[in-house]
């Protein structure tokens, strides 16, 4: 009789081991302590700058503690935030960029699927090691923020400021994960580790700073001579938003300045009609706060299932024997 290739049992038989086995060796590898030490020198400085000018703040502030990643002092025109935009996305492609074809090259991935373990697992596996060595890494890091905070400043965070940072950290591991599924996307397209890492760093270069050229122009393009009117005026800036929004730096960064500065209403012009009943200057609620950037965080967590389905789709399509 045929042998039956329906696979048996759950497809994700197998995932825990994979995912500790990932988690064990990205927490114990070299590189991991490289990154990190990157991750926590490169954000040190715009964090010491932020703090040692808003010692010197006399007036009262809500939200100081939500001040730390959002300043940029003269002497260092760079916010934390800002600086976070810049390195996630590099922590997330050095743990991504070599997670299947380093299998590939060492001829251990057949060796690995030849157990009670598909192809499903070993891939959600590898990805949510890596994404949890995201989140570990980005959660000690923010840790360490509020700890200087509370060491310096000498005032306890309030509760809102807490969720509110919080609800940043979470918005910081989906931007992570869009760009370590990326990685991975490359990983398992290229057999080398140099052509997948330079591939994914291309990506992320071309939207940290040729899209939002790209945008502008395309914007220029398309709006009219002569704008005559506020509401002409508004359609071409919603439209160069629309463009901008393709870029995962730009969903980001909307999304921590809606939850790191409250008095944040949107994120681009309003008529005047628009603004009849808003005190200036007044923050807002959490609530209301979270309902402003989650089409930002649902563009994020987007992506990423997206950027991961498609290196789902090509790694069930490759031929993996050695």
């Amino acid at each position: 009789m045929p042998r039956s290739t329906t696979r048996q049992g759950s497809p994700f038989t197998g995932l825990g081991p994979v995912f500790m086995k990932e988690f064990a060796d990205h927490l114990s590898s070299a590189r991991m302590m490289v990154l990190m030490l990157f991750v926590i020198v490169f954000g040190a400085f715009p964090v010491a700058s932020s703090l040692q000018q808003l010692r010197t703040v006399t007036e009262q502030d809500s939200y100081l503690f939500l001040r730390i990643f959002t300043s940029a002092p003269e002497s260092l025109p760079i916010s934390f935030v800002f600086a976070l935009n810049f390195i996630i996305p590099v922590m997330a492609i050095g743990l991504g960029f070599d997670a299947v074809n380093s299998e590939f090259n060492r001829r251990t991935l057949s060796r690995v699927l030849s157990q009670p373990i598909y192809r499903d697992a070993l891939l959600l596996g590898k990805f949510l090691g890596g994404l949890a060595t995201l989140a570990v890494a980005l959660t000690a890091l923010w840790l360490i923020v509020f700890g200087a905070g509370l060491l310096l400043l000498g005032l306890p965070p309030r509760g809102v400021e807490v969720a509110r940072g919080a609800c940043f950290l979470l918005a910081a591991i989906s931007y992570g994960g869009v760009w370590l599924a990326a990685s991975l996307l490359f990983s398992v397209i290229f057999r080398s580790t140099a052509t997948s890492a330079l591939c994914a760093l291309g990506l992320w270069l071309f939207f940290f700073l040729l899209w939002p050229m790209i945008a502008g122009a395309i914007t220029l393009g398309f709006a009219p001579s002569q704008i005559r009117s506020a509401e002409e005026y508004l359609a071409v800036e919603q439209f160069g938003l629309v463009l901008s929004r393709f870029s995962p730096g730009t969903l980001f960064s909307e999304a921590v300045v809606g939850l790191l500065n409250p008095e944040t209403r949107t994120f681009g012009s309003m008529l005047p009609a628009q603004m009849r009943g808003v005190i200036p200057g007044a923050p807002l609620p959490l609530d209301q706060s979270l309902v402003l950037i989650w089409p930002q965080m649902t563009g994020l967590i987007a992506g990423m299932i997206v950027v991961f389905a498609a290196a789902y789709v090509i790694f069930q399509r490759e031929e993996i024997r050695a």
